[in-house]
């Protein structure tokens, strides 16, 4: 059989959020039940460049084992030219032969994934009276965002906040034409972080940035923090009073030790005692073997750096669901 070439728009049209969200969560929990596996991601930095190229490769076993991998180059600047700054592709193969299956368009992958992640983990650790949404950025991911979480809470009343505020206006024009319409929901921008963040139940930090976007005093007893975005272990979103007193979440202890700047930070200036901090892996809770959310006055976050199993559950729905629509270009390798 050749293999499937599924372009950015396709992956999009055949990856929907609502099952991505499904498929995230059974990959997740497979790899805390010990049947999914990846490394540590690989990154060269090139001399010179001013950007990343990171390798991610994953294995699925069971009954219809798979491979993949993901190349993808980070641009940071990207956004300057009406780019996303992720670009690449996601390879999958199959886990019995070798052969490879379906090439995917990375940046959609990526961007629809980490949101249904993100979105996952808020139906997980978020209070379930949550109503008010702050996000932090204003780019592809935090658009992506938004069509995720109103998914998993009934939000009624959203902010964003980015550096740039005519970037945040035009994010949430955007939203009020293709959501607004979906339910009730008043959509604002901010015209800084700490107003976005006046009372937030959930908050997203989608950036950049290689300071803190916020500090611990300005988040509200009992929120929820996403932090997406920064995933170098010389940038941070969230400030170290955040993460000594949050219950903390992540996609792996092992990217978190490894690439994470905030954690790293915290450990270096003694302000949490050590791996034991994490509280769990969002798979571990998903599998029942940790608890999540102690209570509704606690602070969670969930630090996401996003993890190369993600990719190949993403990338067989969007496939499987490809082929049946008789999508996509085959070739012959």
């Amino acid at each position: 059989m050749a293999a499937l070439i599924l372009s950015e728009a396709e992956v999009t049209e055949h990856l929907p959020m609502a099952e991505c969200i499904d498929a995230m969560a059974a990959v997740l929990a497979a790899r805390a039940r010990g049947e999914a596996q990846m490394p540590l991601r690989s990154v060269l930095r090139g001399e010179g460049s001013a950007g990343i190229l990171g390798l991610m490769p994953a294995y699925r076993g069971g009954s219809d084992p798979a491979y993949s991998v993901k190349a993808v180059c980070i641009f940071p600047a990207n956004a300057r030219l009406g780019l996303d700054a992720h670009q690449g592709i996601v390879t999958l193969f199959d886990g019995e032969t070798g052969r490879p299956t379906a090439v995917l368009n990375g940046s959609a992958v990526t961007s629809i994934r980490t949101a249904a992640v993100t979105a996952l983990a808020t139906r997980v650790l978020a209070r379930e009276d949550a109503r008010t949404l702050a996000v932090i950025g204003a780019g592809v991911q935090a658009a992506a965002h938004l069509r995720s979480l109103l998914l998993v809470r009934p939000f009624d009343r959203v902010r964003v906040y980015s550096r740039t505020i005519g970037h945040a206006r035009e994010l949430v024009a955007r939203a009020r034409d293709e959501l607004g319409g979906e339910r009730d929901v008043s959509f604002e921008a901010a015209e800084s972080a700490r107003e976005a963040l006046d009372g937030a139940d959930v908050v997203v930090t989608a950036t950049n940035s290689a300071e803190p976007v916020l500090e611990h005093g300005w988040l509200a007893p009992g929120a929820h923090v996403n932090a997406i975005g920064a995933s170098i272990p010389s940038s941070r979103e969230l400030d170290v009073a955040t993460i000594a007193n949050a219950e903390l979440f992540v996609d792996s202890r092992e990217s978190t030790a490894n690439e994470a700047g905030e954690f790293r930070l915290a450990l270096s200036e003694g302000a949490i005692s050590g791996p034991d901090h994490i509280r769990a892996e969002l798979g571990e809770v998903l599998a029942g073997a940790r608890p999540g959310r102690s209570g509704p006055q606690a602070l969670t976050v969930f630090r996401s750096l996003g993890i190369a199993v993600e990719d190949l559950a993403a990338a067989e729905l969007a496939l499987a669901r490809a082929r049946r629509a008789g999508a996509g270009v085959e070739v012959e390798l």
